[in-house]
């Protein structure tokens, strides 16, 4: 294989896929990196299974959970029999703890594009203006304006089902046709508007193929089934994922390679040109290693990946990582924080049902401190809400034969639940790091998590779950339970930071171009790049400053200055 290519692009999800269809689209020779295996689209093995088709009901066994996910299973729910394939084991990628992280993550060509929620939101000028405002951290280099013709091109391929409400806080988008509210969400709509009119339930904005055009949703796609069984894999390809989309494109140009089993051990800094000059990488079956050159390098290997390959990129010039003349790199570790919301039986509606397993239920944007009629006194920032609301079977215990036949067809009062999503503060203390001390079996520096939320995060959640009650009581619920279990950090896979986007290279990463301000040549798309957390989830940020980067890049080219 070539060891010479216009462009590398280290990551294969979300936008390390949409970084390499657009680079192979301007015509540039791109090599994707990819750490794990080689996954194409339709390789999905539970994608078709039933429950009772998985071992153990889809449970992993307690001796295989503690030998080889003793920390991806902390959350209780997440590892499972349908999905284990797409997740790393412990055993195999160790990682440290100063303080607990949940780092969710799975090696293989599409990363967590292949089982990431979907869900869509636009960040507003409420989050890129708030940093400024409050004197918090730094300011974003970058406002509404300078996204939004960038969310509108990605989502237009991308295809987001949802519905405009109008609403500053998460602007309206491109948008197919919504997944609607069933009767029981419906309802919560209406009764909270009338308690209260600033929270607004909606329809999720989900990258779910409500319809499908095979002119604008270009790749192997098609239209959504209602199987809820997303994060198995599509084999419809009804929604956006690096499979399905972004990597067909991008090899239909001829301008694409895939290297999977390839490690990035450090991106290599030529002094002489002032720029990176290409990658070293590990072979992670022979461990053999090999050097890459490319005269443009995009890092999208995720918040933490990215992060450890530029704090290993150590040089004369930069001893301490790649790019980190400011020190910053690694710090300003945020993720969004649960484990807190509420949940009730609605005991109305008794003759209504509905029909299929949609894929998302409603969404509540952030209501709090977003204008002066709603500022809090005791926390900044915000919250939001996902939830849904299904009938529930009312089976009697011990219910066996024709007794549990016929209750299995008399359904129950619906269950309408919600789970608040809370914005975390970029703490300049919460830092993930490398031990040099100890290493993998390929020979690379552990990675090391020191952060935790704080007292502004623990005021707002006891917000978020009194809000949540209010908004079930006011839609007439009853035996209505609460929590407020705080998570640690990664829990909700939305780590973001760690090298940040700024406007003084002495106290950020990257430029308003996601450009590193000490070596133009490399840029950083995802997660890392972030300077604040918001409450949505991120990922359309992610591809729309991805398109935005590839853009630039290329006019750079063009003139000369890379």
């Amino acid at each position: 294989m070539t060891t010479d290519f216009d462009a590398i692009v280290i990551g294969s999800g979300i936008s390390g896929g949409f970084a390499a269809m657009e680079l192979c689209q301007k015509g540039y020779k791109t090599l994707i990196l990819e750490r794990g295996r080689d996954v194409r689209h339709g390789e999905y093995p539970t994608a078709h299974d039933d429950i009772w088709d998985l071992p153990h009901r889809d449970k992993v066994p307690r001796a295989e959970v503690e030998e080889h996910y003793p920390k991806q299973s902390r959350l209780a729910w997440w590892v499972t029999q349908a999905n284990k394939h797409w997740i790393n084991k412990d055993d195999e990628y160790p990682y440290l703890e100063d303080e607990r992280f949940d780092w969710i993550r799975g090696h293989h060509v599409g990363g967590r594009s292949i089982m990431w929620g979907r869900h869509c939101y636009r960040w507003s000028d409420i989050d890129f203006e708030a940093n400024k405002k409050e004197g918090i951290a730094i300011d974003w280099p970058i406002r509404y304006r300078d996204i939004e013709p960038w969310y509108d091109y990605v989502e237009t391929f991308v295809g987001i089902a949802g519905q405009a409400e109008g609403l500053k806080q998460v602007p309206d988008g491109k948008f197919l046709k919504p997944f609607p509210l069933n009767c029981a969400e419906q309802h919560l709509r209406e009764t909270v508007a009338e308690q209260f009119p600033e929270r607004v339930v909606t329809p999720g904005r989900v990258a779910n193929l409500s319809e499908y055009n095979p002119e604008v949703h270009k790749g192997t796609r098609g239209q959504c089934q209602a199987r809820d069984r997303c994060w198995r894999g599509c084999p419809f390809g009804a929604y956006f994922s690096s499979q399905s989309a972004t990597l067909p494109v991008a090899e239909a140009t001829g301008n694409l390679t895939v290297r999977p089993f390839s490690i990035v051990k450090e991106i290599v800094y030529d002094a002489d040109s002032g720029k990176a000059s290409g990658v070293r990488i590990i072979d992670a079956n022979t461990k053999e290693e090999e050097q890459i050159s490319a005269r443009i390098i995009f890092c999208n290997a995720s918040t933490v990946g990215t992060t450890a390959i530029l704090l290993n990129s150590r040089s004369e010039q930069f001893p301490n990582g790649l790019g980190n003349r400011s020190g910053e790199l690694g710090h300003n570790m945020m993720d969004h924080h649960y484990g807190m919301g509420a949940a009730g039986y609605l005991p109305d509606l008794k003759d209504t049902y509905y029909s299929g397993r949609k894929p998302v239920g409603f969404y509540i944007p952030r209501f709090t401190n977003i204008d002066e009629a709603s500022q809090k006194a005791d926390y900044r920032r915000g919250f939001s809400y996902q939830g849904d609301a299904k009938r529930i079977e009312n089976i009697p215990a011990g219910a066996v034969g024709k007794s549990l036949k016929q209750a299995i067809f008399k359904p129950g009062a619906y269950h309408v639940r919600m789970t608040c999503f809370g914005e975390m503060l970029p703490y300049h203390d919460n830092r993930m790091y490398l031990d040099f001390s100890q290493k993998d079996q390929w020979g690379m520096p552990l990675i090391t998590f020191d952060a935790k939320l704080r007292d502004n995060e623990f005021k707002l959640r006891e917000d978020g779950v009194k809000s949540a009650v209010q908004m079930l009581e006011a839609a007439g619920c009853t035996d209505i339970t609460w929590n407020n279990d705080a998570t640690a950090p990664g829990a909700c896979i939305h780590e973001m930071g760690t090298a940040r986007m700024g406007r003084d290279p002495q106290t950020s990463v990257l430029n308003q171009w996601n450009q590193m301000h000490d070596v133009p040549n490399v840029f950083v798309t995802d997660g890392a790049c972030m300077t604040s957390s918001g409450t949505q989830n991120p990922s359309i940020t992610y591809m729309a400053l991805t398109a935005r980067a590839v853009d630039y890049a290329h006019r750079e080219v063009q003139a000369g200055r890379l």
